[in-house]
């Protein structure tokens, strides 16, 4: 998550997305924190170098949350109250396949735990990476799945068929058969992995901010400015721009000449990224011979707690 949390909140901006599970956040220690544009990371994690869950949430849901459950670096979960509504969103981060058999047990143990503990009536939202696939086919597990999975069935997708029969949930992204490209979200080599969403995610999504606009209402409040990011200009904001362009046009066509048209805009990225801080920095350090230079130092003080 180091220096991505602004380019990750821009999208949920664009994308007009309010909560976002996200995964190998990196981030030592349990905190929240502003990662601009109007949104808040809740986030958990005890190694600098690998794991890390968290959840993003819209600034004007952030005084909505009642409980927030950091069980491990790979499992936590949030309460929320909307409309006297509770509703809990539940991340998951499932060990990927390499991993001892352990530490992936200790992970379902975790994320069984943190389910049994809701109460029933609420409302629960699952957004988990399972590492696993369930496979082709539900001949015995047709309460929880349907017959449009990916690929034979691994280690990995029995212990999440295994979970949605405990929980007396389903599969559903295997009850609609669409084209490849609509079921397969990630693809390495020969390798391909589905995600386990609802079919038709932009009729779903309509539904969720129509229903979200007559319940809660539009706000047309001025944003406060995002504590993280107070160095960030438009030079950035069109760098990585660029860059996710390219990183989509070299998803589609794997040619050396868009990996390495990719990477230059990557290493470009990092140089605005220096040159902005350094550029605000200056600005700043120049300011804080002045009267108005305490409060830029206090400002500064705030962001390295």
């Amino acid at each position: 998550m180091t220096g991505k949390g602004r380019e990750l909140a821009d999208m949920m901006e664009r994308r007009k997305v309010d909560i976002l599970c996200v995964q190998e956040t990196r981030w030592k220690g349990s905190k929240a924190r502003s990662i601009g544009a109007g949104f808040k990371l809740f986030y958990y994690g005890v190694d600098s170098k690998r794991n890390g869950v968290g959840v993003v949430l819209k600034e004007e849901f952030v005084r909505n949350v009642l409980e927030v459950k950091r069980v491990s670096d790979r499992v936590m979960s949030l309460k929320l109250e909307i409309e006297g509504v509770m509703l809990n969103v539940v991340r998951g981060y499932a060990p990927q396949v390499g991993c001892e058999l352990e530490e992936k047990e200790r992970f379902w143990s975790e994320l069984d735990e943190v389910m049994e503990s809701i109460p029933t009536g609420e409302r629960v939202v699952i957004g988990a990476d399972f590492n696993g696939h369930v496979g082709e086919g539900n001949r015995g597990d047709e309460e929880v799945m349907g017959k449009f999975g990916v690929k034979e069935r691994s280690l990995e997708g029995q212990m999440v068929v295994d979970f949605a029969k405990r929980m007396d949930m389903a599969v559903v992204n295997t009850y609609f058969q669409k084209r490849e490209e609509h079921r397969v979200t990630y693809k390495s080599g020969g390798r391909r992995t589905q995600v386990l969403l609802p079919d038709d995610w932009e009729t779903t999504a309509e539904e969720i901010r129509e229903t979200g606009r007559k319940v809660l209402g539009v706000s047309s409040g001025k944003r406060k400015e995002d504590k993280e990011t107070w160095w960030w200009n438009e030079e950035v904001q069109d760098s990585i721009q660029r860059k996710s362009l390219a990183k989509k046009k070299w998803d589609m066509d794997r040619t050396e000449e868009n990996r390495q048209e990719y990477k230059e805009l990557q290493r470009r990225v990092k140089r605005e990224v220096s040159k902005a801080k350094q550029k605000a920095y200056d600005k700043l350090y120049t300011r804080l011979d002045t009267r108005e230079g305490q409060k830029d130092l206090y400002r500064l003080a705030r962001q390295r707690d």
